[in-house]
Order: C-alpha cells, then sequence, then structure tokens
C-alpha cells in the first residue's frame, strides 16, 4: 500500500512540473494535488526534492547501467517525461536532482567494478575514473535531453560508452 501511495504522489508532482518549476511548487500543492494529508506526505518523503529523486530513483533502478540497450530504453523514457527531467535539470538547489544522479551512478559503477574485481577497494585511479565518467555521462544525458532532438537515445549510450576511459571499459565491458 505505501508504494502506492509513493507512486500516487509521484504522478501528481509530475503533473505539477509540467506547469512550474521545484522551486515554485510547494508540498501543499502536492498534497492537494494527491488528495493527501501533510503527514502522509512527510511519511513517504522528507521534502519535494527527495520525493523527485525518489521518482529518478524508481527508473533508474530498472537499468543495467553497462547495457547499450537498457541505458538507451532508460533515456528514451526521459525523452518520454520531458517536462519532468527538463524541470529537474533546470533546479539549481543544493538538492538539484544532477547530484543525486551523479551520486547515484557512482555508487553503482564503483559496486559493480567491486563486484568483478572481487574486491572490497577499489584503487585511487578507478575510483577518480568512474566519477570522471559518471560526471560527463550525466552532463551529456542533460545537454542531449535538453538540446539535442535529433541523435537517437542509442547513438548517444553508445558515444557515452565508446568515451568511457580504457580503465573502465575493461572492467565492465
Amino acid at each position: 500500500m505505501a508504494e502506492i501511495t509513493k507512486l500516487w504522489i509521484a504522478d501528481k508532482m509530475k503533473e505539477l512540473m509540467k506547469q512550474k518549476p521545484i522551486d515554485k511548487i510547494r508540498v501543499t500543492e502536492i498534497c492537494k494535488a494527491a488528495e493527501i494529508e501533510r503527514p502522509t506526505f512527510y511519511y513517504h518523503f522528507k521534502d519535494k526534492y527527495d520525493l523527485v529523486a525518489w521518482i529518478f530513483f524508481q527508473s533508474a533502478n530498472k537499468t543495467n547501467i553497462v547495457s547499450i540497450e537498457s541505458a538507451a530504453e532508460s533515456m528514451k523514457q526521459m525523452k518520454q517525461d520531458f517536462l519532468f527531467y527538463k524541470r529537474a535539470y533546470e533546479d539549481s538547489s543544493q538538492n538539484a536532482l544532477w547530484s543525486y544522479m551523479l551520486e547515484y551512478f557512482v555508487q553503482r559503477y564503483e559496486k559493480i567494478a567491486k563486484e568483478k574485481l572481487r574486491t572490497e577497494v577499489l584503487d585511487t585511479q578507478l575510483k577518480f575514473s568512474i566519477r570522471h565518467y559518471c560526471y560527463g555521462s550525466v552532463g551529456m544525458t542533460k545537454e542531449w535531453l535538453l538540446y539535442d532532438n535529433t541523435t537517437s537515445a542509442e547513438v548517444v549510450v553508445e558515444m557515452m560508452f565508446n568515451s568511457m576511459p580504457k580503465e573502465l571499459y575493461e572492467v565492465f565491458l
């Protein structure tokens, strides 16, 4: 039941974000749109930024980040939810979605690297390369989503994978 409530609230937030930016949306508005009381909202989310991050994580957790096909499908979904991601990327608050995305992908790549290398600790260079790649990928995803109406998701993801530092490519692919 809690998952259904979260999905309902998330859907209402997406609707509100079609009308205005995150910083102009108040929790009171989200509650009104979702027909819930404020305590219900705060039971599930600490604030509206936590809600936006949760929406992103729902999609991202379904993506195999070391598969071109899976990553391209995720990017296509972002284009379908264009206004949500546009508003999320435009937000420059301390809780901006891009910072959640960056940390999320760094943690996922580090976890996969540790599993593939059968180690608990990654060397400094590999950790740096993962962060470098994730910064670039998040930035290029934003640029593609907001400004590129011609390049397919498959081509963008393939270019990202081809731009992966050699030591990462050898670990992941």
